[in-house]
């Protein structure tokens, strides 16, 4: 076993420079290990220890056997990073059985269980639909009768809006008998249906104040709406009453679900109005990570602040600390689908409307032309990426619409 150096294992499966983890770890006075995927391998940084690829991060036992030898040579890890919100469970099991400190499976529960979330943001007295676990048809039924109709089904442990299912009237639900199995097949919430915009709000909580953050709008659909074929958009909002509203509300989710422990928060919200016609937010979900998309490079690019080193930081047992943000821009990003399922071909990609003067996307990022587009899931192997940077949200919000209907992926399918 070789202890000279403390050890810090990493799982990672990111292609792109999400994480920058040489900023985090210093590579030169500690040995880190990394557990990657195949693809993750590219953005490993110089230095590491040991590279140790499985099929999947979120593979358990594939995982538990790496960590195992890993451990044998060079000790248990004083740290274990995991920053994907796929990997969180799988870290958390990990750290339990061998004796890691950090993030438990109790202890991630309330960010990933949705109806222990719903709950305990319910308890302190925050706005949150109408929700109740759903064991069968017959519980999901009652609860359209009550609450009225559409609804909401979703894993009470998804990701990436996994398993979301909207259902309009009864005649919906009897529509989809294959909903049966997967109720028995693992948790599932029905929730009442909010026909409002829904805001993605980022940031840190630091255990007793709302840190650095920034609220965002969907554009376009959501993300259930992606994973129906849709193109997906998010804009950064300037509205100074709106964004005071989010502040007050972010602060209180960050207390209800951290309590005094720092936490780096992908918050979605839906934007209604109260009472006095101003802005009133109602909870939607939460995850205790960065958000996804192209979150983590519109905070570095536009505003100068890695929101992923706070989520390390806590991670390695340090206490989060971010500098404000560079303001007086406005920060978004567009996902754009594949044209056909992946596996396939990339045959062209070029713009049908180029952008206007000034409303270009700063950056444009898909597989390159005459390449193959392996069938790997998650937002970063979308069929197009851009992000976008402007003057205020109405400029940027133009763009990314622009964009959306102004740039063509030629795929061409391949046999998997």
């Amino acid at each position: 076993m070789t202890e000279s150096l403390p050890h810090v294992m990493v799982l990672h499966r990111w292609r792109d420079t999400h994480a920058l983890y040489a900023d985090y770890i210093d590579h030169r006075t500690h040995r880190v290990t990394y557990i990657s995927t195949e693809t993750g391998r590219a953005s490993i940084p110089e230095g590491a220890e040991a590279v140790v690829t499985v099929g999947l991060t979120d593979d358990l036992p594939a995982v538990r056997a790496v960590v195992t030898t890993l451990v044998e040579k060079y000790g248990v890890p004083k740290s274990l990073l995991a920053l994907n919100e796929g990997d969180l469970d799988t870290a958390a099991l990990v750290r339990e059985e061998f004796q890691i400190t950090g993030q438990t499976p109790a202890e991630l529960s309330v960010f990933r269980d949705k109806l222990l979330m719903c709950r305990t943001v319910a308890a302190a007295g925050l706005p949150v639909p109408e929700f109740a676990h759903a064991p069968d048809l017959a519980t999901v039924r009652e609860f359209g009768r009550t609450h009225g109709w559409p609804l909401i089904c979703k894993p009470r442990r998804g990701t990436a809006s996994r398993g979301v299912v909207r259902f309009d009237s009864e005649a919906d639900l009897d529509a989809v008998p294959e909903l049966a199995g997967e109720l028995a097949a693992e948790p599932f919430l029905v929730q009442a249906y909010v026909d409002a915009p829904i805001l993605h709000i980022d940031g840190l909580w630091e255990g007793d104040a709302l840190g650095s953050w920034t609220a965002s709008r969907y554009v376009g659909g959501t993300c259930a709406d992606f994973t129906q074929g849709n193109w997906l958009g998010s804009v950064e909002e300037d509205d100074p009453v709106l964004l005071a509203a989010v502040e007050s509300f972010a602060a209180a989710v960050g207390a209800a679900l951290g309590g005094n422990r720092p936490w780096v928060f992908h918050l979605e919200a839906f934007v209604t109005r109260g009472a006095d016609g101003g802005p009133a937010l109602v909870f939607l979900e939460s995850g205790a990570r960065v958000g996804g998309g192209e979150i983590p490079f519109t905070w570095r690019d536009v505003h100068g602040v890695d929101l992923m080193a706070a989520a390390a930081d806590i991670q390695l047992g340090r206490v989060p600390v971010l500098p404000p943000l560079k303001t007086g821009e406005a920060g978004g990003y567009l996902l754009l689908p594949l044209p056909v399922p992946a596996p396939c071909l990339v045959e062209r990609a070029d713009w049908i409307t180029p952008p206007a003067e000034g409303r270009e996307p700063y950056a444009v990022l898909h597989v390159p032309v005459g390449r193959r587009v392996p069938p790997i899931s998650g937002y970063e192997h979308v069929g197009t990426r851009f992000r976008f940077r402007g003057p205020s949200t109405a400029a940027v919000e133009e763009a990314i619409e622009a964009a959306a209907h102004g740039f063509r992926l030629t795929c061409t399918p391949l046999d998997a």
